[in-house]
């Protein structure tokens, strides 16, 4: 089973819990307008990780037009460079599917590509990288403004889950869900600089805009890990204590605060990335997980993991606005008129 799916011990309760709530689940009568739509023009793509599929998602009227189907257990999701593609990776089925980020056609698929659960290119755009979550492993492909080429395959450790590039395109940063570790790797050499333990379960991570700081998103615990990478090794600084199952995360835009879902306390944190402290948190039932913020800023979309919902928050009022039915498991969500990343 993909380790994405093996549940810690404290999603019980919870999850036990969300199968009884429905009151956000329907998407008629009682639920307020969602502000900020008429400045979304392009349609919302949701994964639904266990049906193989892309909902698309209309927001002038908040239905879904269509499902796409892709490979098996679709997680993450990432814009080409030159911005005419969403990459949808497929991880059971070793393929990544290619769609019109403006109009949802599907437009190719690119098989051989081995357990592609996370992605992402570096920001000199030289290079596509891939995180083999279910096969221990990264891979590092030359990119060439269409096609990659394998460059080198790196044994990791156990259940390499999320990257992150730093802005210099020098170093790939990434966690090992099972060994509880962040690993480094540098991209001149493709090789391991070095690994340091970390707390339970460890997911996203992201990078501060200066390189100094990564951030790492504690699954089994309840908080983010600051480690200072500015050095030859890397040292843990601060522990930033968010709510119970703190997972994914996601610039909120106006480049000094981040968001981090937390799965299991079914709310989403606002970190001040100046002070490195919590500042506001969201109510986001359901097991929220990916994370986009409307162009504006005046509202948060997330998945809900658990329940089968994209969920609409308004950031000014800080309440739960609409839940839209997706697929099972929904995971990555996306938008090309988002916030700043």
């Amino acid at each position: 089973m993909n380790a994405h799916f093996r549940f810690p011990a404290l999603y019980a309760a919870a999850f036990s819990a969300l199968l009884s709530l429905s009151a956000f689940g329907q998407t008629g009568g009682g639920i307020l307008a969602v502000p900020g739509t008429a400045a979304i023009a392009t349609p919302i793509f949701v994964l639904n990780s266990l049906e193989d599929s892309v909902s698309v998602i209309n927001p002038a009227n908040m239905t879904e037009t269509k499902r796409i189907e892709t490979g098996k257990q679709p997680h993450h999701l990432y814009l080409t460079p030159d911005e005419k593609s969403v990459i949808v990776a497929n991880a059971l089925s070793d393929s990544l599917t290619f769609i019109d980020p403006k109009t949802a056609e599907v437009q190719r698929t690119v098989r051989g590509i081995i357990d592609p659960y996370h992605l992402r290119f570096s920001p000199d755009m030289k290079w596509f990288v891939t995180a083999a979550n279910r096969l221990n492993h990264i891979d590092i492909f030359h990119w060439d403004g269409k096609d990659m080429t394998l460059a080198k395959r790196i044994a990791t450790g156990k259940t390499p889950s999320h990257l992150w590039i730093d802005s210099k395109s020098s170093t790939i940063y990434s966690t090992m869900q099972e060994s509880d570790e962040l690993v480094a790797i540098d991209l001149a050499t493709q090789t391991i600089k070095w690994r340091t333990p970390t707390g339970s379960t460890p997911a996203d991570l992201i990078g501060t805009a200066n390189d100094k700081f990564v951030l790492v998103a504690l699954t089994g615990g309840d908080g983010v890990e600051v480690y200072d990478v500015s050095g030859k090794e890397p040292k843990r600084v601060k522990f930033i204590k968010t709510a119970l199952g703190a997972h994914a995360f996601r610039a909120f835009g106006d480049k000094r605060h981040l968001l981090v879902s937390n799965r299991v306390a079914n709310t989403i944190s606002m970190i001040d990335l100046q002070t490195l402290e919590v500042v506001n948190s969201f109510p986001a039932p359901g097991g929220p997980d990916c994370m986009d913020v409307s162009r504006d800023l005046s509202q948060i979309i997330v998945t809900s993991r658990w329940i089968r919902k994209l969920t609409f928050i308004d950031v000014a009022s800080r309440k739960v606005v609409r839940q839209i039915n997706v697929g099972r498991s929904p995971h990555g969500v996306w938008t090309l008129d988002h916030s700043p990343r």
